[in-house]
């Protein structure tokens, strides 16, 4: 299990890795050439790889992302430590908040 600010990152063994997320659309990669798990809403900050693989995000913005590194990867954020993730599949789930009424996404 890792974690980078508001981002949790847990490794799925291959076998579990369900159905339905190999059907979810890759997200596009930014200007930079990296797959942005999380942007900062007021500063800018992302946590981002540039690695080889893919990030399946669900249209849900509360259900977990997908990662797959086939060669590894290292995510990296301007106000953390970077964090070396071997090669595998990961969910990754955005940690969120309750406000009166809803639950949401927490923004950085």
């Amino acid at each position: 299990m890792y974690r980078q600010g508001d981002i949790l990152i847990l490794p799925v063994a291959a076998g579990a890795v369900p159905d339905e997320v190999r059907t979810l659309t890759p997200a596009q990669r930014d200007g930079r050439g990296r797959l942005v798990l999380a942007l900062g809403e007021m500063t800018g900050h992302a946590h981002a790889l540039h690695a080889p693989g893919e990030l399946l995000r669900d249209p849900d913005p509360l259900s977990p992302d997908h990662l797959h590194l086939p060669s590894g990867g290292r995510l990296v954020h301007e106000e953390h430590a970077a964090i070396s993730l071997p090669k595998g599949w990961y969910r990754v789930v955005r940690q969120r908040e309750y406000v009166p009424g809803a639950v949401r996404v927490v923004a950085d």
